[in-house]
């Protein structure tokens, strides 16, 4: 594995995740203490193009996590402008989700060949692995936060289980997206003269804009 310091891709992965909080700030915008409908199982293969973006560019677990920290400091943002305490469905609730998406991706890529992994169609067998371990897992969110996972209008089945196939199904294909779209990235933005600027400009500004457009969001 091609292992990358962290100052080489520290400025582009504050960014992804900076813009992964921001979508998730702004779908919270409609939706109050669960996941409405098929929503959770969208932003699942949503998350994904943002982890994959991530592990191109790092190609290190620390990038991942990275990702994670910053996606989960825009939630807890968030929590702060719409006077939520941490341990609240909206809050708590994806954080562990933020969480499990980026453990299953690590933990599947771990698992595959990197001769399959440079194929489209291994990245989109990787993505409905990761897709189908992270919402598998998720009712375990009621030992982690104590609050149960929402289920199904007139069920007790978690909505992560009821919508699971629709989760595996498009990170089949958003997975292969983020591969790509890290490889133009990576191409683009890891040259040698642009690394400076883009950890001591862009990168903090891009997050100091995306916190900005959430508290617009919330103040509306």
């Amino acid at each position: 594995m091609n292992k990358k310091p962290l100052k080489s891709y520290a400025g582009i992965v504050v960014m992804l995740g900076a813009v992964w909080g921001l979508s998730e700030a702004a779908v919270g915008m409609w939706l109050k203490n669960c996941a409405s409908s098929v929503s959770g199982s969208l932003m699942t293969g949503f998350a994904l193009i943002f982890i994959a973006i991530s592990w191109v560019v790092s190609r290190r677990a620390g990038g991942i996590m990275l990702l994670v920290i910053v996606a989960s400091l825009f939630k807890l943002f968030d929590a702060f402008l719409l006077s939520l305490p941490v341990l609240h469905g909206a809050v708590a609730n994806p954080i562990f989700a933020f969480v499990l998406e980026g453990a299953a991706f690590l933990i599947c890529i771990s698992l595959w060949k990197k001769s399959f992994l440079q194929k489209r169609s291994g990245q989109g067998l990787l993505g409905g692995t990761a897709a189908l371990g992270a919402v598998g897992l998720f009712p375990l969110v009621k030992f982690v936060t104590g609050i149960p996972a929402c289920v199904a209008p007139g069920t007790s089945v978690p909505l992560s289980i009821y919508y699971a196939p629709l989760a595996i199904f498009l990170s089949l294909f958003t997975v292969p997206l983020g591969f790509w779209l890290g490889e133009r990235v990576e191409a683009a933005l890891l040259g040698e003269h642009r690394l400076p600027r883009l950890n001591t400009l862009v990168s903090p500004l891009a997050f100091l804009i995306c916190l900005a457009i959430v508290t617009i969001i919330r103040l509306i």
